[in-house]
């Protein structure tokens, strides 16, 4: 069964949305509900938090149509009044060019701003950035600052591209004690991927002592929070009783999450389940269509698996 390997840190998401401009974007005379026109209300009335949350409705449709460009006002109204979250925004919606040319200076910009207001997310993003060179000169000691920040500010993507800096040494020696302890608080802070990137720490016996029981543990952390490489894992763990009583349905089970949250080698295993009939029914056609999921979700070996499958006719 394919197993997920540690994989580089990966840059924040977006999260809660916020902003206002100093010009509402609609008018209260509009069909628009009562709680939108008091937002818009507060927000001419340069109410901070009522920024905040209409740049939330625009960018979520909660309430109002979604429509990115008319959110970005609000984020920068929002920003401007020192709303953390506001330049935060700004700066992922640059990132992935939502509402606006993608642009990854411009993204620097916001993110710094976020940093500067001791919002960690903003801090983790601008170090993301500096490690890639996306925006900047590559540069890992800036990086290295700005995820020390981060962590320290108890925000979990910064502890855990944290800890991938002292895992494959950029900018700093190589140091998997470091690369875990960094891991260990990014998962006590619920970033899944530092569960899981500390479980394969105890899984490879790299910079712990190898326990298979330990990596489990962190797994099905990982897994519980929707990280789906954890969830793979930890099927891989039960199909091939490591640390745990062999249980092809316990495997299943946790291949199916994992295909749920559009992890592609869950498919892939998953289909195999079916193929070979563990913990489920035989069913090739069925393993047929976790391939062809797998296939779409960017898998090599699902392409190749529903291409043999098919050609056998199912």
């Amino acid at each position: 069964m394919k197993f997920i390997k540690s994989a580089l840190p990966l840059f924040l998401a977006l999260g809660a949305i916020a902003g206002c401009s100093s010009t509402s974007s609609v008018s209260v005379n509009e069909d628009v509900s009562p709680e939108i026109a008091r937002l818009i209300q507060g927000c001419d009335s340069n109410d901070a938090d009522s920024c905040f949350d209409l740049g939330h409705a625009y960018g979520t449709g909660r309430g109002v149509k979604q429509d990115y460009s008319k959110a970005i006002p609000y984020y920068e109204k929002a920003c401007n009044m020192n709303i953390e979250e506001g330049c935060f925004n700004i700066g992922i919606h640059y990132v992935n060019g939502h509402g606006v040319t993608q642009d990854y200076s411009k993204a620097i910009i916001y993110f710094e701003k976020a940093c500067n207001m001791n919002y960690g997310g903003g801090c983790s993003n601008l170090g993301f950035l500096y490690r890639n060179g996306q925006g900047v000169k590559q540069d890992y000691r800036k990086a290295k600052t700005y995820f020390e920040k981060s962590c320290s500010l108890n925000n979990g993507s910064g502890c855990l591209n944290l800890g991938g800096l002292y895992d494959d040494g950029q900018g700093v020696k190589r140091d998997y004690r470091k690369a875990n302890a960094y891991y260990e608080k990014a998962c006590s802070l619920n970033e899944g991927l530092g569960c899981r990137n500390l479980a394969l720490s105890y899984d490879k016996g790299q910079g712990v002592k190898r326990d298979y029981s330990k990596a489990n543990a962190y797994y099905e952390k990982a897994c519980g929070l929707n990280d789906g490489g954890g969830c793979v894992n930890l099927g891989k763990a039960y199909g091939d009783g490591q640390g745990v009583k062999q249980d092809y349905i316990q495997a299943k089970t946790y291949y199916e999450k994992a295909c749920n949250l559009k992890e592609s080698v869950g498919c892939l295993n998953l289909g195999k389940a079916y193929y070979f009939g563990r913990g489920v029914r035989q069913n090739k056609t069925t393993a047929k269509w976790y391939f062809g999921k797998a296939c779409d979700y960017g898998d090599q070996e699902g392409c190749d698996s529903y291409r043999i499958v098919n050609e056998k006719g199912y």
